[in-house]
């Protein structure tokens, strides 16, 4: 039995990422390995591995009683350059806390990202290569799947809308680096479509544009609906709603919404990001910019075959990122650190 203590405080701040793939690794662990894993929450007892799931600073110093909390494990959600964009904050505080970003993961023994292409960049804050894996995120079915047509229907008609609205749904923080300026235009745009942002301001007011973006969540057009932040089983109603699912960021990880709407068979398109491809590639329609986005809704809306086309797509991606998969891949990481 191997002792393993997760370290986490990503479920205090609802509407993050960060809160959904935590849950789901616990999830994961106790339905698949309680018989080789023992795994505990938040407890500063002794454990043979810590794994560290957000950058707090009682969690850091942690890291300095290596005999008491055992090899240090650290999972980049985010790095300097996926938080500009996110927060705004004095330029001194701002580098001060890039700067102990990069101090915690130097401070771990191995790290853990979701999209290959941010281990080159960990190695520009010199951290080796050898020390860091890629293991993905994954969504479990129980938590997202297809509803029935019937409670789709019932769904769309308590939000006011006709069971034959065409539904395009966004979700994430609301902050300029998610594309929400887009989403609104896309709206303005195309008024015979309900958009739907799901999200609100998880950092508060220091949320970069908070200012802006509380405008137009209090005046959007007639046709779009900013929910607000929503708990997880609210969102598996609004991944079945939707027609189809838009992330229009600029910069990301690996979003946990894409695979929630992968999970609830919706077809998804993004913007077309390098980053995404060796992760996503395959399972997505990309757009370069609010134009191709647009023209990709219309022809969803109209063209039934591109439709299915991109639903299989959608479906595919399901399956590469299953737990069930990712369950063998997340003991043997672990079965490794420990023999480490």
């Amino acid at each position: 039995m191997i002792h393993l203590t997760m370290f986490s405080s990503a479920d205090r701040v609802a509407g993050q990422g960060v809160g959904s793939a935590y849950q789901e690794l616990v999830h994961l662990l106790k339905k698949y390995h309680s018989a080789s894993l023992v795994v505990s929450i938040n407890r500063y007892t002794k454990t043979q591995i810590s794994h560290y799931h957000t950058i707090d600073p009682t969690y850091y110093i942690s890291t300095f009683f290596r005999r008491r909390f055992g090899r240090r494990v650290g999972y980049v959600h985010f790095l300097p350059s996926t938080l500009k964009g996110s927060i705004q904050l004095p330029k001194w505080i701002e580098k001060l806390f890039f700067y102990y970003v990069i101090a915690f993961y130097k401070r771990m023994d191995h790290l853990v990202v979701v999209n290959p292409s941010f281990i080159k960049e960990l190695a520009k804050y010199g951290i080796a290569k050898e020390n860091v894996t890629y293991i993905p995120n994954f969504v479990t079915k129980t938590e997202f799947h297809r509803l029935e047509p019937k409670t789709i229907q019932q769904l769309k008609i308590a939000l006011g809308l006709s069971k034959d609205q065409f539904i395009v749904l966004g979700a994430g923080q609301v902050q300029e680096r998610k594309g929400v300026l887009d989403f609104a235009a896309l709206a303005e745009e195309m008024p015979e479509i309900q958009f739907i942002w799901a999200g609100g301001f998880s950092f508060g007011k220091i949320t970069d544009g908070y200012e802006k973006f509380k405008k137009l969540m209090e005046h959007p057009p007639e046709n779009l609906l900013f929910t607000g932040i929503l708990k997880r089983e609210e969102m598996l109603n609004y991944y079945n709603m939707a027609d189809v699912f838009l992330l229009p960021s600029y910069e990301e990880l690996f979003p946990m919404c894409i695979l929630e709407a992968f999970s609830c068979e919706t077809p998804v398109i993004l913007r077309d990001l390098s980053l995404y491809l060796p992760i996503l590639e395959g399972y997505y329609a990309a757009a370069k910019d609010k134009g191709e986005m647009k023209a990709k809704i219309e022809q969803l809306k109209n063209d039934p075959v591109f439709y299915r086309n991109l639903l299989q797509k959608a479906l595919a991606g399901s399956e590469a990122y299953s737990e069930e998969r990712l369950a063998q891949v997340w003991l043997e990481f672990y079965q490794q650190q420990a023999n480490s």
